[in-house]
C-alpha cells in the first residue's frame, strides 16, 4: 500500500482549523522495520505566545521550541514523563503555534505496532494516547524538525469523519484559565480516543 503526502499547503490554514482538519488524515511513518499508520482521531491545538499552556507561551524560544519559530508543517518532538510526543507546527515565521496529535485509530503496520507496545494490548489501547502513537508508529525524537509533508514520517490523505466535539485540553492544569479553553478536538464515537 502507497501513501502519499499532503501538500505543504495543508497546513496553511489557522491553527484551530488545522487542528480540526487533522482529523481524519492518516499519520504515516516509515522505518527500516516497516511502515504503520494510523486515522488521527484527536488532537489539541497550541496558540502559541497568548496561550499560557503553550511551550512558546510568551514568546518563549529555546533549543527545544526553535522549530515552532519557523515555518508550518514541521515536526515538533519533545519527551514529557519518558514519553515522545508529536506535534505539527503551525503559525506564520516568527509566530509559534503547534498541534499535539493526541491519538489514532490503527490502520496499517498493527502487527509492528503490538511489538512495539506489547501483545497483551487491545487493539483500542494501542494509540489511545499521545506517547502510546508515537511508540507504535516508531516516532522518536529524532524526528524533530523534518517536514509533515515528505517521508518518512507524514501526513496523508484521510477519511471523512461525520461529527467532530471540541472540549478543553488534557494534562495542563496549571496553565490558568488556558486549562478551559475547548482546544480539543476528536471524532466523536471513535474507541481509538484518549481517556
Amino acid at each position: 500500500m502507497t501513501f502519499l503526502p499532503v501538500d505543504a499547503q495543508f497546513f496553511q490554514k489557522p491553527t484551530l482549523d488545522l487542528a480540526r482538519s487533522l482529523l481524519g488524515m492518516l499519520l504515516v511513518k516509515e522505518t527500516e522495520l516497516g511502515t504503520a499508520s494510523g486515522w488521527i482521531v484527536e488532537t489539541e491545538a497550541y496558540i502559541g505566545p497568548e496561550d499560557r499552556a503553550a511551550h512558546s507561551f510568551g514568546n518563549r524560544r529555546t533549543p527545544r521550541t526553535e522549530v515552532m519559530f519557523g515555518p508550518p508543517g514541521y515536526v515538533y518532538t519533545y519527551e514529557m514523563h519518558r514519553h515522545c510526543l508529536v506535534n505539527v507546527v503551525r503559525g506564520m515565521v516568527g509566530n509559534p503555534e503547534a498541534v499535539l496529535i493526541r491519538a489514532i485509530e490503527p490502520f496499517t503496520g498493527i502487527e509492528l505496532m503490538y511489538e512495539r507496545r506489547g501483545a497483551d494490548k487491545k487493539k483500542q489501547e494501542l494509540a489511545n494516547g499521545p506517547g502510546k502513537l508515537t511508540k507504535s508508529l516508531g516516532i522518536v525524537k529524532e524526528d524533530y524538525g523534518r517536514p509533515f509533508f515528505e517521508g518518512p514520517l507524514f501526513i496523508a490523505e484521510g477519511r471523512a469523519i461525520q461529527s467532530v466535539k471540541a472540549g478543553p485540553r488534557i494534562g495542563i492544569g496549571n496553565s490558568g484559565e488556558a486549562k478551559h479553553y475547548p482546544w480539543r478536538f476528536w471524532e466523536e464515537g471513535s474507541p481509538f480516543v484518549s481517556k
